[in-house]
């Protein structure tokens, strides 16, 4: 199986605390680092330090969607407080299901958070691929 992660943190967040995330949020569902195929995030992103270097490190390709795109989607935890920063109610939901072309039904992990030790926050989302056929 293939997923897509979607992918919130706050800003400045380290690489570390964004990896622990993502296999924390893995373990949930007994996938690896390996099942990912790509990431996707909110544009205004596009400068995250440590999501670059993840996309790089981990050769995931990363796409961006802007606030209006993601606004669009239906998605389980819609945030007021995701709304008043970002502009949109979802980041990490609704950018993993526009990056795999689909809607909720294969949503596998709603958002899951993380604080690192650092005292940063992550999300990660994860839908699965569909198969091609």
């Amino acid at each position: 199986m293939k997923v897509i992660l979607g992918m919130g943190c706050d800003r400045g967040t380290p690489k570390a605390t964004l990896e622990a995330a993502i296999d924390l949020a893995l373990g949930t569902i007994d996938l690896s680092r390996s099942a990912v195929s790509s990431m996707a995030t909110i544009d205004k992103k596009n400068d995250e330090v440590a999501l670059l270097a993840l996309s790089k490190d981990h050769q995931w390709p990363l796409q961006f969607y802007s606030a209006k795109q993601l606004a669009k989607v239906e998605v389980p935890n819609p945030s007021e407080v995701v709304r008043k920063f970002m502009g949109t109610p979802a980041v990490s939901e609704a950018a993993a299901i526009l990056a795999a072309n689909t809607d909720m039904s294969d949503l596998l992990v709603e958002k899951f958070k993380h604080k690192g030790a650092d005292g940063k926050n992550a999300t990660v989302s994860i839908v699965q691929l569909k198969e091609v056929t």
